[in-house]
């Protein structure tokens, strides 16, 4: 005997379909607004979660008292900062991108003082004379117009102030929300995840609050611990636009390629002046910096998780041109939390044999059909 076949109410299920549709593009429509200084508060929170837990345990299990000292931490150490450095960005700024923009010849400096170096002094000289004779300001002034054109588009970036100081103010707001109200979430979040994928995925959010744990110590922390030390050095050293420098310092080390960048043309413009003293103090002062990153970051990321530096360096740049100056924090968390879940995912079978013969059978006996 024959099954009868289930039947669907076809328009109804369609409506269903739409219905559902509407009110979930409609939802995010809703949300878009704070869907970054949301995001950017549950980094925050994931972050520095265990230090609100260890300040609770020492005011008497007083949930509010530590929230309170932590979202005093936050704007003190976190969101005053960011604003005074955007603010001297903005105002240091100007000079910089009309230097870039001038259809001016710039003439490049003849650096004498290469001569009085012992050793190689006389090699040094002869071959920056051969590159100023060969053209070297014809290529700078080549350059020129493409560097301010890149200069104009970083600080237009920054230069969203409003928009920034919106999503600082809703991360800050967020943050307390889910200080008070960390666990509650959590729940929420793991019981959806398990709805939607069993124990994976409340596998998954432990993954991704690991892979948080790890940009933000391993990466964000060390960068600013680079970007205020070199800073420091800059200021000390009289170097001009020392604010401007030391952002550009903090989003150079967030992406892995260092604080050098900004030391070395620093310590040879100190040369080039002619300050030798302050060039060979800030030249020490520059290793020092640079060295912080081979002890401070394996002791941080010991805390997280280790991250390739290629997927850091591609959420930073990614991040910052699909998001602006928030995605510098935002990007490097999403890719290293999909990488991490990645990861999880494949190992969940054994890796393939180096011997390809049972595969080359697999495929033999498929094409012999």
């Amino acid at each position: 005997m024959d099954k009868s076949q289930p039947h669907y109410d076809l328009p109804k299920l369609l409506f269903t379909l739409i219905f559902l549709s509407l009110l979930i593009v409609t939802s995010f429509w809703v949300m878009k607004p704070f869907i970054l200084g949301f995001v950017w508060a549950g980094m925050v929170v994931i972050a520095t979660w265990p230090l609100l837990e260890k300040l609770q345990n020492g005011l008497w299990g007083k949930r509010w008292l530590a929230v309170a000292i932590m979202t005093l931490l936050l704007i003190l150490l976190f969101v005053i900062p960011i604003v005074l450095l955007v603010s001297s960005l903005l105002e240091n700024s100007g000079p910089l991108i009309a230097w870039a923009k001038s259809p001016t010849n710039f003439q490049m400096p003849a650096m004498t003082w290469l001569n009085d170096i012992p050793l190689v002094g006389d090699k040094l000289y002869s071959g920056w004379n051969s590159l100023i004779t060969d053209g070297g300001n014809v290529l700078i002034a080549k350059v020129q117009p493409y560097i301010g054109e890149a200069a104009t588009w970083f600080f237009t970036q920054a230069a969203n102030a409003g928009r920034f100081v919106f999503h600082l103010a809703l991360m800050v707001l967020f943050s307390v929300l889910l200080y008070l109200k960390g666990e509650q979430v959590t729940m929420s979040i793991r019981h959806f995840a398990i709805r939607l994928a069993d124990k994976r995925g409340d596998a998954a959010i432990l993954l991704a609050a690991q892979s948080i744990r790890a940009v933000a110590l391993g990466v964000v922390v060390t960068a600013l611990v680079q970007a205020i030390i070199g800073g420091l050095g800059l200021a000390v050293a009289d170097i001009p636009y020392a604010t401007l420098l030391t952002v550009l310092m903090f989003v150079c080390c967030v992406a892995q390629i260092g604080p050098l960048l900004i030391l070395v043309p620093a310590v040879a413009w100190l040369y080039w002046t002619g300050d030798t003293a302050w060039g060979t103090a800030l030249l020490v002062w520059s290793c020092v910096v640079t060295t912080m990153d081979g002890f401070l970051r394996p002791f941080l990321i010991r805390l997280g998780a280790d991250l390739p530096m290629a997927l850091i360096l591609t959420g930073v740049i990614g991040g910052i041109l699909s998001f602006g100056m928030i995605g510098l924090f935002i990007g490097p968390v999403v890719l290293a939390v999909a990488y991490r879940l990645l990861i999880a995912w494949m190992n969940e079978i054994p890796e393939p044999e180096n011997d390809l013969t049972e595969t080359e059978k697999y495929l033999e006996q498929k094409f012999s059909e």
